[in-house]
């Protein structure tokens, strides 16, 4: 079965999942990149920097699952771009002219635009469509494999909000931002409805999981 899946979206202990005041200079906000340094400092995320070295481990080793049964990824307007991005013809996310998806990503946007097909399988498709149908057309695409919720925290808070995540992996950072995106508002008793696994690393980062009970 096509299972609805989110990868690693880090969240700070106060809840949230980006800072305030996110521009194109500054995608998450006064967070910067503080929610993503553990990811930045294994070697799976410094090779999509295209950068040599990094660490091993456990850190590491979750993160190579990003890639594995995916057949297509739904993410929202805020993570494909800056406040204000579907003003600008040439934007085409901010991964340059390889992606790191290589599927057919759909990104939900209330200013649809033509189809970007971009190096290494990527081709971004832009819709304005409910959390369902959004599943439902990328499932189409996939082929029978998994769909990665990609975020951000909105995006995510919908999708569970309709019922609709059958797997969650939430990277809680040892930090405190104060405001931003949170991630949790609204969903209150989510837990009931998953088998809740946790592990933290010598990163400082724990690794929390949410399996739809029945899976």
């Amino acid at each position: 079965m096509s299972l609805a899946r989110v990868q690693h979206i880090s969240v700070s202990l106060d809840g949230f999942a980006t800072g305030e005041g996110q521009s194109l200079e500054a995608p998450f906000g006064h967070a910067g990149e503080r929610l993503h340094e553990w990811m930045f400092a294994t070697r799976w995320g410094r090779a999509m920097l295209r950068r040599p070295g990094g660490s091993g481990g456990v850190d590491d080793a979750i993160l190579r699952l990003f890639p594995a049964g995916i057949g297509a990824e739904i993410m929202g307007a805020g993570k494909f771009g800056y406040p204000g991005w579907h003003e600008n013809p040439d934007w085409k996310g901010p991964w340059g002219s390889n992606p790191p998806f290589h599927t057919p990503v759909f990104v939900l946007t209330h200013h649809p635009r033509p189809s970007i097909e971009m190096k290494g399988g990527t081709t971004y498709h832009f819709i304005d469509a409910s959390p369902a149908e959004a599943l439902a057309t990328a499932r189409e695409a996939a082929g029978g494999q998994d769909v990665r919720i990609g975020g951000g925290p909105t995006m995510v808070r919908d999708f569970l909000a309709a019922g609709l995540i059958d797997h969650l992996h939430i990277v809680v950072v040892p930090i405190l931002l104060g405001r931003g995106v949170r991630l949790w508002d609204g969903l209150e008793g989510l837990e009931k409805d998953y088998e809740v696994e946790s592990v933290s690393t010598p990163s400082g980062v724990t690794h929390v999981t949410f399996t739809r009970a029945g899976l």
